[in-house]
């Protein structure tokens, strides 16, 4: 394999300029850069981190926690982290973090300490007192993503407001009986995301004058769960609700499944509303509240190189927007079904 000696001989500089002009520590010409970088492309010359590390201080690694890949949502937003710190030439440390668990303790307790990154993305994390302690003490960078805000740069949707929304919504259409399907309740395994869904619907039937009447049924957040949930949910005629806000399109689709199992149609007698546009969202007809977690991946990313470029500069949160779409999945309150099940308009 060439070395860097090799690509200086070829482009006619010393080892220092090729160094400075491949890593971009340091001053170089345009030309001399082009120079370097064509020549470097000749020879199929790839810059070790190491190399790298000694001239810029950086190691060129970045650490993503989150607590699941398993949703749709997380799968996303790495696969945008990914792309964007490909076009940067920085590797990625994925850490897997599900609250309570022994691989989120060593996390928080051993890999941090060892600094073997230069900035962290958090996704979806909400971290307790002593693991605020940790990222405090870490020193680098950190970015958060559809999660806690802990004092730096963050990017999310503003989930409280896509619950309330989504509750709204239903609440407008005549819907009294509204259920709030996913999540667990007292949040061990729910991510930061999910448990402000859970309060923005919880604000939007306090404000309709429903608080009594709010009802969590917790599931796993995915789309066995959500049809497990609204299996039992559904069940008996007389309880059952007329509308549901999943706490994400997963559960929402696997509501939509239940009701059609139980020979519940959608909307006519039960409308359910998702939040996230999930891939599945159209082909069930699915109303829902958008959002781009890909596009979050990529701003997280940028967000981070800006603070490592900057350490002194002003912290940013960025709420991305999360339109209502409206599809066939929600309608008008059937008076018959209300009546049914003893509530009225």
């Amino acid at each position: 394999m060439a070395g860097i000696a090799d690509v200086a001989r070829a482009a006619g500089v010393s080892k220092s300029t090729a160094s400075r002009a491949l890593t971009g520590a340091g001053y170089v010409s345009d030309e001399t850069r082009t120079r370097v970088q064509d020549a470097a492309t000749a020879l199929g010359y790839v810059p070790t981190t190491s190399a790298v590390s000694l001239v810029t201080g950086r190691t060129q690694t970045v650490g993503v926690i989150m607590p699941t890949l398993d949703r749709w949502f997380f799968a996303h937003v790495l696969e945008g982290i990914q792309d964007a710190l490909l076009e940067r030439r920085y590797d990625l440390a994925l850490y897997g973090a599900r609250p309570e668990s022994d691989a989120r303790r060593e996390m928080f307790d051993s890999f941090l300490a060892r600094k073997r990154f230069d900035g962290l993305i958090a996704v979806g994390i909400e971290p307790s007192a002593h693991e605020l302690e940790r990222l405090v003490a870490f020193g680098k960078p950190v970015v958060s993503v559809g999660g806690y805000d802990v004092g730096t740069n963050a990017v999310s949707i503003d989930d409280g407001a896509a619950g309330r929304i989504a509750t709204e919504h239903l609440l407008g259409l005549g819907h009294r009986a509204i259920t709030f399907v996913g999540g667990d309740p007292d949040g061990r395994r729910t991510s930061y995301g999910d448990r402000q869904r859970l309060d923005g619907y919880v604000v939007a039937m306090r404000g309709a004058g429903l608080e009594a009447s709010a009802r969590h049924a917790p599931s796993e957040v995915n789309m066995p769960g959500g049809y497990g949930a609204a299996v039992e949910l559904l069940g008996d005629r007389l309880t059952r609700p007329t509308a549901i806000v999943g706490v994400c399109d997963e559960v929402a689709v696997g509501t939509v499944i239940a009701a059609r199992r139980l020979g519940i149609r959608v909307p006519d007698q039960l409308s359910v509303v998702g939040i996230d546009d999930h891939a599945y969202a159209e082909m069930f007809s699915l109303t829902t509240l958008q959002q781009k977690p890909h596009q979050q991946g990529r701003a997280a990313v940028q967000l981070l190189m800006w603070q490592l470029d900057d350490p002194d500069a002003p912290t940013h949160r960025i709420y991305e927007s999360s339109p209502l779409i409206v599809r066939s999945s929600t309608a008008a309150v059937d008076d018959a079904a209300s009546a049914i099940i003893g509530v009225g308009p």
